[in-house]
């Protein structure tokens, strides 16, 4: 167990090599309960939202959810969450480190609604090709829901708000469930023959092999979504040219970066060799330069790939062969396309 984010979170169980495998290969059940869950209640909240996400939130259709940037007003990113049309609110999942930053950010910026910060309800997340059949044992309806799909199902005498999404590239759900049933539906999960509890150790080479982000390292106050590589998040409505253009914090250079691209940008590494390069290591033009060009971001092994895989930011345009500075010594590393493991979403 380590401390994260005030909580105690398991690294892992029986080993993160053999966790991250049975992710890829059957279904694993992950405690996510340090996220937050904020709830924004209130006429026009979809559009109240989009003063602060540069993503369309009201083209989110009732039942349906999307990937969002909380942005600052120099372009960097704040957080990054999910953003869910649930009919009657929008519900916003964000990160476990950033929830109360968050909210003292939404709450200053939308005060003509109610936005909570759910204390009651604990979240799960089921991840893997064998997630759909664990789920449905205990919630049938879960098989007509594709991937981005939200809804609110019973089980028990439990609502569970359910979206078919993730963060290790495989299919697979998100459970919100009230505390009371939290533990109940973990042991039921538990007990399907496919599924197995998985700690933060695989979480994170997972969420690496898929080529997401993690916020406070490849993404932070000082990287905008365009640099990130997340452009795509940004839909044409709110781009220039578009008929709710801007109107969110770092629009002036955000959209710019998009017209014009970045200076810098995330991209994949591949080592070349066994050895791992981690999060700091400094990325070289070659062997015997003595300034740095690049800086590693996230890295380690990736267990289905077979080999060290890591992600980090280097001058736009750069391809080929870099140098990472480990442990004193400069090995080479390829620029690679990410992701590492293409994802297996229900579509």
């Amino acid at each position: 167990m380590v401390p994260f984010a005030g909580y105690a979170m398991p690294v892992q169980f029986r080993g993160v090599m053999p966790e991250h495998l049975h992710v890829r290969e059957r279904a694993g059940l992950f405690d996510v309960s340090h996220m937050g869950q904020v709830v924004v209640r209130g006429e026009g909240a979809a559009t109240a939202l989009e003063r602060l996400l540069p993503v369309s939130v009201e083209g989110i259709a009732e039942g349906r959810q999307r990937y969002a940037l909380l942005t600052l007003p120099d372009g960097g990113v704040a957080d990054d969450l999910m953003v869910a049309n649930r009919g009657d609110h929008m519900l916003l999942v964000v990160n476990g480190a950033m929830k109360h930053a968050d909210m003292d950010i939404l709450r200053a910026d939308l005060p003509e609604h109610e936005v909570t910060l759910l204390e009651d309800r604990a979240l799960l997340a089921l991840q893997g090709p064998e997630a759909e059949d664990a789920l449905a044992a205990l919630v049938p309806d879960v098989r007509a829901m594709r991937f981005m799909d939200v809804a609110t199902h019973r089980w028990q005498d439990a609502d569970l708000w359910i979206s078919r999404s993730g963060y290790t590239g495989e299919d697979g759900f998100e459970i919100s469930v009230p505390l009371a049933h939290a533990e109940p539906l973990a042991r039921a999960l538990l007990a399907h023959d496919a599924v197995e509890p998985i700690g933060l150790g695989a979480r994170d080479s997972l969420r690496l092999e898929a080529g997401m982000p993690l916020y406070g390292q490849d993404l932070t106050p000082e990287i905008t979504p365009v640099e990130a590589g997340l452009g795509w998040a940004l839909q044409k409505v709110r781009r220039r040219g578009g008929a709710r253009e801007g109107g969110f914090p770092g629009a002036d250079r955000i959209l710019a970066e998009l017209e014009n691209g970045p200076a810098r940008t995330r991209v994949g590494l591949r080592p070349e060799g066994r050895a791992p390069m981690r999060q700091g290591t400094m990325l070289y033009a070659d062997p015997e330069a003595a300034e740095p060009v690049g800086t590693v971001t996230s890295g380690g092994f990736g267990p289905t790939v077979g080999a060290p895989v890591a992600m980090g930011y280097v001058p736009a345009g750069t391809t080929g062969t870099l140098w990472g500075d480990v442990r004193g010594k400069r090995l080479p590393v390829a620029v690679a396309d990410l992701p590492f493991h293409q994802p297996r979403y229900k579509r």
